[in-house]
Formats: structure tokens, C-alpha cells, sequence
């Protein structure tokens, strides 16, 4: 399983680039984590230590408001999430929560941290990589907003 694994973050977009000893320190330093459908992986405004890549299953990412769980969209096996509290140092920005059961592999902040003092060429290769997800993120909410505008559903900024 572990060959598969190191396999998974070796085709993670997050991951590209890296040369393979650096994935397979990132592998062992991180954890393995299941989550049965409807679990949590995370709240949000929890603290954000680390980044999950999910190897199967399907999840829901949610923000809450006021009484309501609003779903922003659903993460399938091959897809992170979490990475935006390690760029940006803050609270997790939604909810993850298991639609089915899953298995991910959880990469420590701790870990790139160890990286970022080790071998900062390949550390500044994981973050482009975790903004370019996040900039992907980005349009496809902007592309979103833009059609709720266009149908006039929602103001206009």
C-alpha cells in the first residue's frame, strides 16, 4: 500500500516537481487517516496544521451560516484540501466532512517546515504548487459568482 501511496503524491499536482526522495520524506512523515461518510476531517475556524490528500472517497466542503451548512463543493480521491491554512497561517476557511468512507494521507505543517530549512528550492516547489490549487480554486468561484450575477440572482459588486 505504501508504494501506491508515495504513488498518489507523486501525481498530486501539490507534489509536482518534487524530486522523489523529497516525496518519500513528505510520505514518511506523514499520516494515514480514515474518516467513515460523516465524519469530520476538519471545522472550520479550526487551527490548520496540515494538508490532506484524499486517496478515496468523496468530500464535502462547507462553510456555516447562521443555522445553515452552505456546500461549496465536493472532493473526490486525488484531490487536497486543507492547504490554504498552510499558506496562509490562518483558521481552516470551511468544513471537511467524509461524504463516504475515506482514506487520506495527512502531510504535517511541521513536515514542509522541516523542508523549508532543508531544501527551500524543492519547499518553494510545493508552495507554487498549493497556490497555483488555491489561484484554480479562485476562477472557478469567480466563474460561479459571475453566472449568479449574469442571471441576476445576486448583486453586482
Amino acid at each position: 500500500m505504501v508504494d501506491v501511496e508515495i504513488e498518489l503524491l507523486r501525481r498530486m499536482p501539490a507534489f509536482g516537481g518534487l524530486k522523489p526522495a523529497v516525496i518519500d520524506r513528505i510520505y514518511s512523515e506523514a499520516k494515514i487517516v480514515t474518516a467513515t461518510a460523516g465524519e469530520f476531517f476538519f471545522h472550520e475556524g479550526d487551527p490548520g496544521e496540515s494538508l490532506f490528500v484524499l486517496e478515496s472517497g468523496t468530500v464535502l466542503v462547507t462553510r456555516k451560516r447562521l443555522q445553515d451548512s452552505i456546500q461549496l463543493g465536493r472532493l473526490h480521491a486525488g484531490d487536497c484540501f486543507g492547504e490554504m491554512a498552510l499558506i496562509d497561517f490562518r483558521p481552516r476557511s470551511a468544513t471537511i466532512v467524509a461524504e463516504s468512507d475515506c482514506h487520506a494521507i495527512e502531510v504535517p505543517r511541521q513536515s514542509l517546515a522541516m523542508l523549508y530549512k532543508d531544501d527551500i528550492e524543492q519547499y518553494a516547489i510545493i508552495m507554487m504548487n498549493l497556490g497555483r490549487e488555491v489561484s484554480r480554486r479562485l476562477r472557478v468561484a469567480d466563474d460561479r459568482l459571475f453566472q449568479l450575477q449574469h442571471h441576476g440572482l445576486i448583486p453586482s459588486v
